[in-house]
């Protein structure tokens, strides 16, 4: 049944909308505008939307809940945001997660927007001069106000993501408390300050300007550190989190194949332990330590899972399972 209101404090669209000094400098005129809706079965439909925030077109999938299709003005459902990977590819929770095989979401819309690549859901520096691709307004301004103006979305919510989804999910709870009750992130990086190499490796080997996104972590630290999940895990303290994150070594889920060497890794290639095989994931596990340890000291409610294995969403799959028990306690709050 939908939830026609909501029963615990939360950040209204109306909130959101005009809370200008955390959404950047996005025009406060950035609205999404669906192109086209699609229908691929009985519960997912795509929708087509034109992004000013984005500068593009994107693509938003909804998992629809029972009664979704005779919904009436005013019905509400709990909602659960799931975030893309760098790959920005949304289809990965269908696809790969099954998130349409879980039972426990068949009262819950779930929300699966795709982010362009590598795009780590923050709004580009752009070497200063700002602009297109602004992926986190692109969410806060467009996507989730159009969900729950027009698709019934409501403010019971809750946030998952893999990867830079992961980041995205966590850094946006943690600068919006009350955005989301719970959020869950699955072999993240949620402190990229901390190895920015790393990072900006990762974007030029697939093709993209990682000094674009955030900027000279030298010179624009306070860019590096605006979204940071582990500089602002103070206001984390009353969301219910859960981290997941490999240690690089080979996992249940791995092939003996090691990941491909990204030029500019080459110190944490040689600091990583041995037996490690994914670079990549290693960092995530400890990067996913150090936020676990900041927020055991704040005394917040999180549940961490550090697992052998590598930077793969098969993972993630498991993880999700693992998480859901919260994220659908927080959203029938």
């Amino acid at each position: 049944m939908p939830h026609t209101r909501t029963r615990r404090t939360v950040l209204t669209t109306g909130t959101l909308l005009g809370a200008g000094a955390l959404l950047g400098a996005a025009p406060a005129d950035a609205t999404g505008r669906v192109l086209a809706e699609r229908r691929l079965n009985d519960r997912l439909v795509e929708l087509t939307v034109d992004s000013p925030a984005l500068g593009s077109r994107s693509t938003v999938a909804l998992l629809t809940p029972r009664g979704w299709d005779r919904r009436r003005p005013g019905d509400r459902w709990p909602t659960l945001y799931l975030f893309a990977g760098g790959d920005g590819d949304h289809t990965t929770w269908t696809n790969l997660f099954r998130v349409q095989d879980l039972a426990q979401l068949r009262d819950v819309l779930v929300v699966m927007p795709s982010m362009p690549l590598f795009g780590f859901w923050t709004d580009w520096w752009n070497h200063g001069k700002g602009g297109a691709p602004r992926v986190r307004t692109y969410f806060l301004r467009e996507v989730l106000p159009l969900v729950e103006h027009s698709y019934g979305a409501g403010p019971d919510r809750a946030a998952a993501g893999e990867s830079q989804g992961g980041f995205g999910a966590l850094g946006l709870a943690a600068r919006l408390p009350g955005l989301f009750g719970a959020v869950a992130a699955f072999g993240a990086p949620v402190h990229p300050v901390r190895h920015p190499e790393m990072w900006l490796s990762g974007a030029e080997f697939v093709g993209v300007d990682g000094y674009a996104i955030f900027g000279d972590p030298w010179k624009q630290w306070k860019t590096w550190l605006d979204w940071d999940p582990h500089h602002h895990a103070q206001s984390l303290r009353h969301t219910h989190v859960y981290l997941a994150s490999g240690d690089g070594t080979p996992g249940p889920f791995d092939s003996d194949e090691p990941d491909p060497h990204i030029p500019g890794t080459e110190k944490w290639v040689a600091l990583a332990d041995k037996g490690v095989v994914s670079v990549t994931e290693a960092v995530c596990g400890e990067e996913t330590r150090m936020l676990s340890d900041r927020l055991t000291a704040l005394g917040a409610p999180a549940t961490t899972h550090i697992y052998p294995g590598g930077h793969t969403g098969t993972y993630g799959y498991r993880e999700l399972r693992h998480a859901l028990p919260m994220l659908t306690t927080a959203l029938r709050r």
